[in-house]
């Protein structure tokens, strides 16, 4: 027979558990969610462009930061763009690395207002894979979107006339290959 103490100890442990397993979980379901819904800013990813336009326009601002200690420049070529709600643009933003060592970055993203995010698709993006620029190499980068035309349905995402997109780059490692080749600058300071 079981104690009541036994029994509220193994209660205790089991719910520490599930709270752990849960923790776990709670990572990757935040990450769908936004995905799903473009919570946060979330932006949606697209395998084509859209087939459907209509004559609404909406202004995108383009925005570009750095994380503290990023050595690289970073801009965006244009500040904004006027486009039809439905029709896909094209934007370029700017890298250069002025040091004499390689440097690898990964850009983090979102839009503003949060309500624009389940709307905002893109169809190609520099900030889906790491960017390695070389010693003092300078790269424009893509980035084709549009805004989804059924942005004029949700009740609160129809009143926005404009939409920023924000990308902030953060220095990642270099891949193996990358620094395998070159060991004399990966590992060199500016």
């Amino acid at each position: 027979m079981m104690t009541p103490q036994k029994k509220t100890g193994i209660i205790l442990v089991g719910i520490a558990a599930a709270m752990l397993g849960l923790s776990f979980a709670a990572v990757p379901f935040y990450d769908w969610f936004c995905r799903t819904t473009g919570f946060a800013g979330t932006t949606q990813v697209a395998a084509k462009p859209s087939d459907v336009m209509l004559d609404k326009k909406i202004t995108v601002w383009f925005d570009a930061s750095k994380e503290a200690g990023m050595p690289w420049t970073f801009k965006a070529e244009a500040p904004s763009m006027e486009l039809k709600i439905g029709e896909n643009g094209l934007a370029f933003y700017r890298a250069h690395n002025p040091t004499n060592r390689i440097v690898a970055g990964t850009a983090s993203y979102n839009v503003s207002p949060d309500s624009a995010g389940a709307y905002f698709t893109k169809v190609a993006c520099f900030c889906f894979t790491q960017q390695v620029l070389q010693p003092g190499e300078t790269v424009d980068m893509p980035v084709s979107f549009y805004v989804d035309p059924e942005i004029v349905n949700d009740a609160e995402a129809k009143y926005v006339h404009e939409i920023t997109l924000s990308y902030t780059f953060h220095e990642t490692d270099l891949p193996e290959e990358q620094a395998a080749l070159a060991p004399g600058l990966s590992g060199a300071s500016n």
